[in-house]
């Protein structure tokens, strides 16, 4: 699966419940250049969102407060990742099926993306995107 769980360069203060910095740079940090940046939240009674792929471009995801897991899918494996700490990273790269849940209240997701949105490369439909998987291949393109 095209997907990475990294550490987030974060300093602290001496007293270590005091506060922390976590930071990362695009080309250093991350492998790509950042050209986009989100953050999801929790809307009243939703605690599920995602539920799509995109074909181009590559993600960092990271969970600043609370606790997020990310449901990672490649048409032929699924894993769930949890996000729970502000110096951990998932990182995604195109054509991987994303289903987030939120598992404490007020969790915030941010996510920095390479590429700029268009919506004809976005697919929320699962079936749809299984139907690219095996027969038109967005992951048999490179095969």
């Amino acid at each position: 699966m095209d997907y990475e769980v990294i550490k987030i360069r974060t300093a602290v203060t001496k007293n270590e419940l005091d506060s922390g910095l976590s930071f990362m740079e695009g080309g250093q940090d991350i492998p790509f250049s950042i050209d986009r940046l989100y953050c999801v939240y929790e809307s009243e009674g939703n605690k599920q969102c995602g539920f799509d792929a995109r074909e181009h471009g590559q993600y960092i995801l990271f969970c600043p407060y609370g606790e997020i897991t990310v449901l990672v899918d490649d048409g032929q494996q699924r894993e769930a990742i949890m996000l729970n700490d502000p110096s951990t990273g998932l990182i995604l790269g195109s054509n991987m099926w994303r289903e987030i849940t939120w598992r404490q209240k007020n969790s915030v997701l941010c996510i920095a993306a390479h590429g700029h949105y268009d919506k004809e490369y976005l697919c929320s439909d699962y079936s749809a995107y299984m139907d690219f998987v095996n027969k038109e291949g967005w992951l048999s393109k490179g095969k």
